[in-house]
């Protein structure tokens, strides 16, 4: 029976190329400053050994998975730098329920560049008011809900359109799965019908030499 031939996985194609030249005609990886490209092309290598790309489309999708995957990634990353960055003003907020709102700026100023003198003045107040270091991120997080809010639904978009994608991917393979078992059986249905033909012709040509046999 003739064997149909499936299309490679992407493991073979991906062995010989670094993982984020796999697919040179599509745009750069979408690195900003400071990101590591070893790490975007480690994150590339890994989903695209796990998903398999069999055809140029799903190579495509896997490359959008991964972008996907990546901005979600960098957008957790920013959200945690920007309460790192914005915590002296969370400071400086519960400074001001105890100090003069002069000295409660230069304190948390002095805080954020982690000047001694500062840090023990800052950590005074926390104590004597029972409060801690988690109080000054907690009430950075009161600040800044609003930037906070957007990036979470950033996150959930990014999260979102890569379903979306993996989606996409499942449906491809169902149909490419379709097309295959319609062919294999229309090879075997072929295969059968010419065997077929193949047992008459041998049957009439048969009896015709049986009939030639017989005696006038």
């Amino acid at each position: 029976m003739t064997q149909t031939q499936f299309p490679p996985t992407a493991a073979g194609n991906l062995a010989s190329v670094r993982p984020s030249a796999a697919l040179a005609f599509l745009a750069p990886p979408p690195l900003i400053a400071g990101e590591d490209a070893a790490a975007y092309d480690d994150l590339l290598a890994r989903i695209s050994t796990a998903l398999e790309p069999s055809d140029i489309l799903e190579e495509i999708w896997v490359r959008d998975v991964v972008d996907m995957v990546w901005d979600a990634l960098r957008l957790r990353r920013l959200k945690a730098q920007l309460l790192t960055a914005a915590a002296h003003e969370g400071m400086q907020h519960i400074l001001r329920r105890f100090l003069d709102w002069q000295l409660a700026e230069q304190v948390a100023q002095m805080w954020a560049l982690r000047e001694k003198s500062a840090v023990a003045k800052a950590e005074a107040v926390l104590a004597s008011a029972g409060l801690t270091t988690e109080s000054v991120i907690a009430q950075t997080l009161a600040l800044k809900i609003d930037v906070i809010e957007r990036v979470d639904r950033m996150m959930v978009s990014a999260e979102y359109r890569r379903n979306s994608v993996l989606r996409e991917i499942d449906r491809h393979r169902a149909s490419f799965a379709r097309t295959a078992r319609r062919v294999v059986q229309d090879v075997e249905d072929a295969e059968e019908i010419e065997g077929a033909g193949c047992k008459l012709i041998g049957a009439d040509e048969a009896a015709r030499e049986r009939a030639s046999e017989v005696p006038a």
